[in-house]
């Protein structure tokens, strides 16, 4: 029907059947339960440049309007955290031309115009001290200027692995136990979980991944633990408004129980 009424009337049909769409979806969203920290694995760039017979490029800034646009629609929905896996350790050894076209992209699409408009904060997590020394200056300056920010927290993982974070926080506990601070017996998960890039944040209620892989890719891997999974086969790029409220929508028909009956979380 959207591709019909854009033939027959442009662009200007087109995008009133998208927002129809997309209110048709936010209408059934209870307010009261929307997941207070939404994580995506923002997937389908590459792809979706290739099916324009683009390089991989263009299907990278393409999918860096994306996150303005669905980091304005979550905070307008009331969603706390948002966290987007951005570049992931294992993206270090994609071809040094892209890795260089991604990190300038980076630099220049984190302005604090937009977060500043949406009363949104900024915060990094990932082993930042392998990004170009100008992307780390940038994303300390957007931290700084957007901490005083009240309302939701966009999160980029940057250079992050979940196995190299876990890995990290091991280290500063055994550390503990080494200079006599504490014994190896006193550790617990909770005071792992504090040790974590994350700590500042809970943990996901909800994890949504583009682009129709249905794998966590290193991302989360502790925090996710009770996450409840979306996967789509929408590439990013093309990821708008609608689908995440279709995404929050399938979150709250769920049933949360953390390992207990049905019975015992009435």
């Amino acid at each position: 029907m959207v591709l019909l009424r854009q033939a027959q009337y442009g662009e200007d049909a087109k995008t009133d059947c998208l927002l129809t769409d997309a209110m048709n979806y936010l209408e059934p969203i209870d307010k009261n339960k929307v997941p207070a920290h939404i994580a995506i694995i923002m997937d389908g760039n590459g792809r979706w440049a290739k099916q324009r017979g683009k390089e991989r490029c263009y299907g990278h800034h393409a999918g860096a309007e994306t996150v303005h646009i669905i980091a304005k629609a979550a905070a307008q929905l009331g969603v706390k955290y948002l966290t987007l896996y951005t570049f992931s350790t294992e993206n270090w050894n994609r071809p040094p031309e892209e890795v260089e076209a991604l990190m300038t992209l980076l630099f220049d699409s984190i302005t604090e115009e937009t977060f500043m408009k949406n009363n949104i904060s900024f915060r990094v997590i990932g082993d930042v001290t392998k990004l170009p020394p100008k992307v780390q200056k940038r994303l300390e300056q957007c931290m700084n200027e957007t901490s005083g920010n009240t309302g939701m927290c966009l999160v980029l993982a940057l250079s992050y692995s979940a196995r190299w974070e876990i890995t990290e926080a091991a280290r500063k506990l055994a550390k503990k136990v080494a200079d006599g601070d504490m014994t190896a017996e006193e550790i617990t998960d909770k005071l792992l979980e504090q040790q974590l890039t994350t700590a500042f944040m809970p943990n996901p209620d909800l994890l949504i991944r583009t682009g129709g892989e249905i794998r966590l890719s290193n991302f989360l891997l502790w925090q996710c633990a009770y996450s409840e999974l979306y996967f789509c086969e929408t590439y990013w790029p093309d990821f708008r408004e609608n689908e995440l409220y279709q995404a929050v929508c399938d979150y709250q028909k769920r049933e949360r129980r953390f390992g207990k009956t049905s019975e015992q979380i009435i």
